[in-house]
């Protein structure tokens, strides 16, 4: 039997009535359109489907979307701000921090979430924080490198 929700997505008010098995992912990617948010594996392995939940970073393919009821979430179509890339989406240009850019999201919003709780992390609390974070294209330095640059220009 549909549920009817009510959360903020991205900082707008929502109100849908879903399938209570429906995942969170399949929630923003096909009734919100949203589909910055991947799916990859679908079993929470991956992390291309990372979004904030009341800031957390979860794996939305792993929670349903009746779950985010009252909540906040944030995709990676939220991260930019007034329209313009986020300091951690320009460093992650800057550093060639993406080839594919298939798990590009998931990164980028599990760094937000690391960026959050430490604004100054060590190299090694960046590669622990994102080490659920697949990616296949290249190496994780770019990465790492973004995400210590992004840092660094905060707090200048």
């Amino acid at each position: 039997m549909p549920v009817e929700i009510a959360l903020t997505v991205n900082g707008v008010p929502v109100r849908a009535v879903v399938e209570p098995r429906q995942s969170l992912a399949d929630f923003l990617r096909e009734d919100l359109a949203l589909t910055g948010t991947h799916l990859g594996c679908e079993h929470g392995a991956c992390g291309a489907c990372t979004v904030l939940v009341d800031g957390a970073a979860v794996r939305s393919c792993l929670v349903f979307a009746v779950q985010a009821d009252g909540g906040e979430v944030v995709t990676v179509e939220g991260l930019a701000q007034g329209g313009a890339l986020s300091p951690l989406q320009r460093a992650f240009r800057a550093h060639h921090a993406l080839q594919c850019g298939f798990c590009t999201p998931g990164f980028l919003v599990a760094a937000t979430a690391l960026l959050a709780e430490n604004p100054d992390p060590t190299a090694d609390e960046v590669r622990a924080a994102l080490s659920g974070q697949i990616f296949r294209c290249t190496g994780y330095v770019g990465i790492v490198e973004a995400v210590l640059a992004a840092a660094k220009a905060e707090r200048a």
